[in-house]
Formats: C-alpha cells, sequence, structure tokens
C-alpha cells in the first residue's frame, strides 16, 4: 500500500510539474494573441466584424457624445427596443452591481481563454432586493481599456471588480452597443423558447469611466437606503 501512495504521490508530481509551462506559456499565447488582434477580431462574417469594430472602441465619448435619455429605467423599458438608442452615442448610467463575471471565449478578443485578456461582465439592475436576471442590463469592460486603465494605475481586472463593485451603487460611462447576438436572450426582443438572462440587447460596452456611488444614511428604521439612480424615481 505504501509503495502505491508512493508512486501516485511522484506521478502527480510529476503531471502538475509538466503542465505548469503549458499553462505559462498559454498565457503567454494569449498576450500575444490580443496584442496582434486587429480591430475586428478573428470573425469570418462581415456583420459580425463590424459588430467587433464597436465593441473595440478606445475613444471616450465626449459630452457631446452623450444621450441624456439613456438611464438604466429607460434601457429596461419593456417593448421591442431595437431601435431605442443609438450606437453612436455614449451613454451614462447608475444602477446596483447585481454580479460581476468574466466574459465568455470570443472572436472579437480573437478567442482568448485566460480572464485576463477576456471581457468583464457587469450586470446592473435598479432593485438590489429582486434575483431576476431578466431586469439586468449588461455592461463591459474590454482588455483593451482594462490595459489602458492599468498604466494609469488603475485595476479593472474582473476578480478586483468583482470585490470592489459587487453588491454597490456604480455610475458608468461609455459607448453605447446593440449586442444583436444576444436577441434571442433578452426580454425585450426575445420571440420565445430561449434562455433570458437579460432586460435588453444594449449595453455600454465599452465602459470607459466607473465610479462607486455611496450609501446613504441608515434611515430611522434601521435599514439602509441606497442611492437613487440619477434622474430616476
Amino acid at each position: 500500500m505504501r509503495l502505491r501512495m508512493t508512486f501516485g504521490a511522484v506521478m502527480g508530481l510529476l503531471g502538475a510539474i509538466a503542465t505548469l509551462p503549458v499553462t505559462r506559456a498559454a498565457v503567454a499565447d494569449d498576450a500575444q494573441t490580443l496584442a496582434s488582434c486587429p480591430a475586428d477580431g478573428d470573425a469570418a462574417a462581415a456583420k459580425v466584424q463590424a459588430l467587433n469594430t464597436l465593441k473595440r472602441r478606445m475613444t471616450v465619448p465626449t459630452p457631446g457624445d452623450i444621450d441624456p435619455n439613456v438611464t438604466l429605467k429607460a434601457m429596461v423599458a419593456p417593448g421591442d427596443d431595437t431601435t431605442r438608442w443609438d450606437d453612436r452615442r455614449g451613454a451614462t448610467i447608475e444602477g446596483y452591481v447585481a454580479d460581476v463575471k468574466v466574459g465568455g471565449v470570443e472572436s472579437v478578443n480573437c478567442h482568448t481563454h485566460d480572464p485576463a485578456y477576456r471581457d468583464t461582465h457587469i450586470e446592473l439592475t435598479l432593485d438590489p432586493t429582486k434575483n431576476d436576471e431578466s431586469t439586468h442590463v449588461i455592461v463591459e469592460v474590454t482588455p483593451q481599456v482594462r490595459q489602458e486603465m492599468s498604466s494609469k494605475g488603475v485595476d479593472w481586472s474582473t476578480r478586483t471588480l468583482r470585490t470592489t463593485i459587487l453588491g454597490r451603487w456604480v455610475r458608468v460611462t461609455g459607448w453605447l452597443l446593440f449586442d444583436v447576438e444576444h436577441k434571442p436572450n433578452a426580454r425585450n426582443t426575445a420571440s420565445g423558447g430561449a434562455h433570458i438572462w437579460r432586460a435588453t440587447v444594449w449595453e455600454i460596452h465599452p465602459i470607459t469611466a466607473m465610479e462607486v456611488l455611496p450609501v446613504r444614511e441608515r434611515s430611522a428604521h434601521g435599514t439602509v437606503q441606497f442611492p437613487n439612480p440619477r434622474g430616476q424615481p
């Protein structure tokens, strides 16, 4: 028995050692892949290439770019919202962070796998007391913007954002994007049968500015009064 355990332990250790350089190589490969990834990603379809180019914007919206009519309440309003907004405009919205997670392996980032080189998905809601994905709006940090913020000493890694903004009210600014690939999964545009995990296809993507909003003082009844999103009841 002792011989089998010792042999198994040794083989497990050798296996772990063998995989370590591969893991490091994969991360290095992802860094190189992202660095050389064109603005339209590695998509083959022209429509996806055009969408990827919008996702990869690096310019910051000017005050004149911001659509003042865009609020989180307006974004989650029911009804087909395909033409409700303009993806040539920017927006600033405020909401409660219901979730922060690593985005998928996507053509926009040339199919990188390491979380450092993938988008961060942030889900915003107006009501912290509800656990209802169909009321959520998705806003995203791209790895390209994350690297730009890192050069300024700001950490927008998914892990850090999950630690610092999950369960908080935030204000985000960025570009409007109609992520058409998710039409079946949005309450406002779903035709039935698909899993609904968002209110709308419209996103703030990429986010170019973000701040955590303060929590109001406790009321006389001892409950926390969260700040109302700006311009919303």
